[in-house]
């Protein structure tokens, strides 16, 4: 089973909505739950995706115990990095905005994609006011609408004046992997999420990006 059909099915794709929405790697135990199906059921899904490559596999103890009588460690299934979007027939989007962006003056391009990605980010997740209480409570916020529309994101770390946040499924990832000059829209993106759920302008929000290009989960740096 490929990507492709995996997603084709409305039950896996349920499953890996599940996954991806999900704060951290869910069990079989936690997909039968939210799925009301045995666990045998959630098993074979979650083991369909990660044959497909859109899962990932580890163990943990979720007891919070070691050593013996620690019991065995549970399975976990976790969204693997999503480096090219699924898609049939293929309609090459990346080339395409590619070639919108070659076609943009330098000067002043940089502020034009940034503003262009946090539209997009208020059309992904939808006009949002602040929320009460810290800037952690509103960032764990937003990162729960933003796995609602099936991206994959969780915070890291906060401090007084930046946060880190992890992904990976960045809704942008499959185009700024192959066009450096386009990663000004995914820091826009990020900045228009933070945005939404701190009170903060989006456009004097710092925020760099890491490891987009890589096989691993990517970095969101935020600067307040």
């Amino acid at each position: 089973m490929d990507a492709l059909e995996a997603v084709g099915d409305p039950e896996l794709r349920d499953a890996l909505t599940f996954v991806r929405g999900a704060e951290r790697p869910v069990t079989s135990d936690d997909l039968a739950a939210a799925q009301r199906v045995h666990r045998n059921v959630a098993r074979s899904r979650l083991e369909r995706l990660a044959t497909a490559g859109l899962l990932e596999v580890d163990y943990e103890r979720r007891t919070g115990r070691e050593g013996p009588g620690a019991g065995r460690p549970a399975k976990t299934y976790a969204a693997a990095p999503e480096l090219r979007a699924v898609e049939f027939p293929q309609r090459a989007y990346p080339e395409l905005v590619g070639a919108l962006l070659d076609t943009l003056p330098a000067r002043g391009r940089d502020a034009k994609l940034r503003d262009a990605g946090a539209a997009y980010a208020r059309r992904l997740v939808g006009a949002r006011g602040r929320r009460p209480g810290s800037r952690r409570a509103a960032l764990e916020a937003m990162c729960t609408a933003v796995r609602r529309a099936g991206f994959q994101v969780a915070v890291e770390d906060v401090t007084d004046d930046e946060a880190t946040l992890v992904t990976s499924n960045c809704p942008l990832r499959p185009l700024v992997r192959g066009r450096d000059d386009a990663a000004a829209i995914d820091q826009g993106m990020w900045a228009g999420f933070a945005a939404l759920f701190t009170g903060e302008d989006a456009s004097q929000l710092s925020c760099e990006t890491h490891g987009c290009g890589g096989g691993a989960a990517c970095r969101v740096r935020l600067r307040f």
